[in-house]
């Protein structure tokens, strides 16, 4: 059963880039109940998402809140009551460079219409504080070719080539 309604502890969210958000909306970690505020949604605008039940987002939930180490911030228009933009850090730890801590930085997403007012801009900015809070030395991302210049506006600089391979076994919903 999920402790908290809130993925995380809140206390590693600075306070610099709130300010940044237009009026009527807040950027905080996600919580149990955004199910029904579009978040699933929302992040059908990244990529397919599939069937996802309110019990299945519970099931995943209660177990990245378990692991400690997934920090996935939502932007919500209060106005509206919905998710408007969402990213994710998580945070790998090494046995390199002293066993140290690498933030995967993962799911950045600006639902359809919400584009322009810096969200994306915002929700990365403050997932790079987080990492800096819970001690990772770098944070690294992957990211499609077209979408390269806004990262380096972020800070981010290209450092190699993303290979993948999927699994067989793995079901494509």
């Amino acid at each position: 059963m999920v402790s908290s309604n809130a993925l995380f502890d809140s206390s590693v969210l600075g306070s610099s880039m709130r300010s940044q958000l237009p009026p009527n909306h807040v950027l905080r970690a996600l919580e149990l109940t955004d199910f029904n505020k579009g978040y699933m949604e929302c992040l059908a605008n990244l990529t397919i998402t599939g069937t996802v039940t309110g019990q299945m987002f519970a099931d995943s939930f209660e177990e990245m809140q378990r692991a400690g180490c997934y920090f996935v911030i939502v932007i919500e228009d209060l106005e509206a009551n919905a998710i408007v933009a969402s990213g994710t850090l998580v945070v790998e730890q090494k046995f390199l460079r002293g066993c140290g801590r690498v933030g995967h930085i993962e799911d950045i997403v600006v639902a359809k219409g919400q584009q322009g007012k810096r969200f994306g801009f915002t929700i990365i900015k403050q997932l790079l504080e987080v990492a800096n809070v819970t001690g990772c030395y770098k944070s690294i991302l992957d990211c499609s070719l077209e979408n390269v210049p806004f990262y380096e506006k972020c800070g981010f600089v290209n450092k190699g080539i993303q290979m993948a391979i999927y699994s067989p076994d793995a079901v494509q919903k």
